[in-house]
């Protein structure tokens, strides 16, 4: 089982196919919707994906803590995930 984690938008049509793409799968993942955080807690996230990704491109799919997909790439997610 692999660990997957998603940093998304609430309004990304991108994101929305990402995580429905990983629930299609069975693929258990956690989210957070980058843009419904406040104060510290929203610019804190926002640095972590820059640093994570190199921008603020969204979504940013980060599987077992070192492999970072940024944008819906199903065939890298799909690699990636065995799937």
């Amino acid at each position: 089982m692999h660990k997957v984690f998603v940093y998304a938008l609430s309004t990304c049509p991108y994101c929305r196919a990402a995580r429905k793409y990983l629930e299609e799968n069975d693929v258990e993942h956690d989210v957070v919707e980058v843009d419904k955080l406040e104060g510290d807690e929203y610019k804190a996230t926002v640095e972590e994906v820059r640093r994570i990704s190199g921008g603020t491109a969204f979504p940013v799919i980060v599987i077992d803590d070192d492999s970072v997909i940024v944008g819906f790439n199903k065939k890298r997610i799909k690699e990636e995930l065995g799937l």
